[in-house]
């Protein structure tokens, strides 16, 4: 088995049964539905943040500073107190990411996911009511905890759950439902634009996603690993039968589990220090290096402001909202073909090629942008020229979506040992989210300042990013989560770390 360009002899053990039945289709869809919340908060927060009403009644500076007639197009929605709405929801959720980790493991994964999806009802009931900014910011932090008890715990539900030879398929669920999220918000978003109550509706039917995951969550058991880890073997078998279908012998795998789960009580260890430990180094590093690059290859900055991005670059209102909504349909429709072929062709073939899709996209608007609205950002930019800038980003957002869309919460999940699955993941999401809150809130004084720059800024990340992937991340696909060992001790710069101990 290729593992990173070295070779696994002998067959990989614990190699069990790859069948997809019914069950786990089900139960792997009905979880992947935690990332509708995700995904319809990054796509409702920048439409919001467009409709006059909306700015009237919270933000009037940023409508004073629009209808400037010598307004710099890069600077007319620099304001902190508006980014402060959109990254409020990261710093609560880094936060949540952190008690998550614990909590997985105290009350397991689908009990979490459960109360993500509660806090997250709650926090769309008080921005749907807000009438200032404290209860619209409040109302954030709700979505935040809510946002980061379930990306915690729905990847390690999915990998834990999914059959090895499919799991990259059934993990890219999740970024598939944060992308119809998305979609879904900036459809909302484009409906609700002209009425005065408009915003209201958009931020307050939040609750229809937080109810469908929920109540998803409530109808499906927890994952056999979780409920092993909590002394609930029977459970575990029943699950186990369940997902692997009825004639299937599920003993030698659950006695795999068993076996994990005992080996990780016996070290007796606080997981956040064993993760430090110098044989963890290689698992440490991919759990904070990919969700930090995926957050600074632009993409949430760019889903969350693509109506303001394209009401700056020479869009209306209305065709700035049809923009992101095709923007938001591109990259759905590329998560399916990474569905597809992720588990056919491997985590790095995507990763390679997705990196200079991307690179050679954000550098297209970068020069688009320098040459039609000069370097001081006051010209204004043609419609022909604002549609290249729309084809560039969506050639852009395809190659996310095939690559380090999905792939972002697929690696962290399935790398780990199940004694520190949970706070590894933990650590990645949280660094997901100090790395959103760090780039939302400084994204729009960044295009005020860099202005098209700043898309030279992402593309050079980009590149960093995918000579990291060529050098240091070996090949997962198909390997089960027991063996996982393996891709390490095989790696040229990684085994030294991972063999010596």
């Amino acid at each position: 088995m290729a593992v990173g360009g070295f070779a696994v002899d002998g067959p990989v053990t614990g190699s069990f049964n790859s069948k997809i039945t019914a069950a786990v289709v089900i139960t792997c869809i009905v979880a992947a539905t935690s990332g509708l919340i995700f995904g319809y908060d990054i796509g409702i927060s920048g439409g919001v943040t467009t409709m006059q009403p909306f700015l009237e009644e919270f933000f009037p500076s940023v409508l004073r500073k629009a209808k400037g007639a010598k307004t710099n197009i890069y600077c007319v929605y620099d304001s902190q107190v508006l980014t402060a709405f959109t990254s409020s929801l990261y710093i609560a959720g880094l936060a949540a990411s952190l008690v998550a980790s614990r909590l997985t493991v105290a009350i397991g994964r689908r009990n979490t996911m459960v109360i993500g999806g509660l806090t997250f009802l709650a926090g769309s009931a008080i921005n749907g009511g807000a009438v200032n900014i404290a209860m619209l910011i409040l109302g954030r932090i709700l979505l935040g905890f809510g946002v980061g008890f379930t990306n915690q715990a729905t990847p390690v539900y999915l990998s834990e759950v999914a059959p090895p030879k499919w799991r990259g398929a059934f993990n890219t669920g999740f970024q598939f439902f944060l992308g119809v999220g998305v979609v879904a918000a900036n459809c909302i978003n484009y409906g609700t634009a002209k009425h005065s109550w408009g915003w209201r509706l958009s931020l307050g039917l939040a609750a229809v996603p937080a109810c469908i995951m929920t109540i998803g969550a409530l109808v499906i058991s927890d994952t056999p690993s979780s409920l092993i880890e909590r002394g609930k073997v029977e459970q575990a078998r029943e699950s186990l039968r369940k997902v692997r279908g009825k004639g299937c012998d599920v003993e030698s795998e659950l006695a795999e589990l068993k076996k994990a789960s005992e080996v990780a009580k016996e070290a007796n260890q606080e997981p956040f220090m064993t993760i430090f430990k110098r044989q963890h180094r290689p698992h440490l590093v991919m759990s904070i290096a990919i969700p930090f690059f995926q957050q600074v290859t632009g993409i949430n900055i760019i889903a969350f402001y693509a109506p303001v991005l394209f009401q700056s670059v020479g869009f209306g209102n209305d065709s700035a909202l049809i923009a992101a909504i095709i923007l938001g349909l591109v990259n759905l429709a590329s998560i399916l073909v990474s569905t597809g072929v992720v588990d056919r062709y491997g985590r790095r073939f995507l990763f390679l090629e997705g990196g200079i899709q991307m690179f050679v996209c954000q550098v297209g608007v970068a020069v688009v942008l320098a040459v039609t609205t000069g370097v001081s950002g006051t010209k204004q930019i043609s419609k022909g020229y604002a549609v290249l800038v729309l084809v560039l980003m969506c050639i852009y957002a395809a190659g996310f979506g095939w690559s380090w869309g999905p792939l972002s919460w697929l690696i962290p999940s399935e790398i780990f040992p199940i004694k520190i699955r949970p706070t590894g993941q933990s650590i990645s999401v949280a660094v997901n989210f100090a790395t959103t809150f760090v780039l939302s809130q400084t994204f729009l004084t960044m295009l005020c300042h860099f202005k098209y720059g700043t898309f030279l800024f992402y593309a050079g990340w980009i590149a960093l990013m995918t000579i990291f992937i060529a050098l240091f991340l070996p090949e997962t696909k198909g390997i089960p989560l027991d063996s996982m060992n393996l891709v390490w001790e095989k790696h040229w710069y990684w085994r030294r770390f991972v063999c010596d101990n």
